[in-house]
């Protein structure tokens, strides 16, 4: 018997996008009568809530999300346990390894749970400026191991506290988009998941010219 977890956040009327734009949300209702219709539209950064970013967030010639293969978002997901770090945490590789990283294979999907989000979505702005981050150096490491995707339940980048920053103060995102591994955010309830592998899936909306796409986290469980 299967079972679906949900790891997305939802999103509404409240949520904002990272400082980067700081977008709030908008849905519209549109109705026509004389009975019930409705079609809404929405206006939104395509880095709000729940979603996969592609290398063209970050380099110039990068591929978009468009071009992103279905298989680089489905597969066999290995949660890595940070929940040990609170606010402000710079995440180091003796993080990493002290939450299970070390098993990492080559074409994982890696997801790092801190439970931040769980705790602090909808909280602006210290959701982006209070978050645990991933430097560089851990990236790198992380990257090193051959994961097809990573996964965060936290805003990974320290730029979010810069008043001023720029396209050079996301390191950790050029270090991962540019060896072709997709960067998703807005993941929460990682904690519900049990401490072995498990079946993950992350469709996107298919937006041409793209670099970034509301997606919908999911794991699916098999239970006796």
């Amino acid at each position: 018997m299967k079972r679906y977890v949900d790891l997305s956040v939802a999103v509404n009327d409240a949520t904002l996008s990272p400082p980067s734009t700081n977008m709030r949300l908008e849905v519209t209702p549109h109705r026509r009568g004389p009975g019930f219709w409705q079609v809404s539209s929405v206006h939104q950064s395509l880095h709000t809530g729940a979603h996969i970013d592609s290398p063209l967030h970050v380099f110039r010639d990068g591929i978009t999300t468009a071009e992103i293969a279905l298989d680089q978002v489905i597969g066999e997901a290995l949660v890595v346990d940070l929940s040990f770090v609170g606010p402000n945490h710079e995440v180091t590789i003796d993080d990493l390894k002290r939450g299970g990283a070390d098993a990492v294979k080559p074409g994982d999907i890696v997801l790092l749970r801190t439970d931040w989000t769980d705790k602090m979505y909808g909280k602006w702005p210290d959701y982006f400026t209070q978050s645990p981050y991933c430097p560089p150096a851990t990236a790198e490491w992380l990257v090193a191991k051959g994961p097809k995707n990573i996964g965060f339940d936290f805003f990974e980048e320290y730029c979010a506290r810069l008043p001023d920053f720029s396209s050079e103060d996301f390191p950790m995102h050029r270090v991962i988009l540019g060896a072709g591994v997709v960067i998703m955010e807005g993941l929460t309830n990682l904690g519900a998941l049990p401490r072995r592998r498990v079946e993950f899936a992350a469709p996107f909306y298919k937006i041409a010219g793209t670099e970034g796409a509301p997606a919908r986290f999911f794991a699916t469980l098999e239970e006796r």
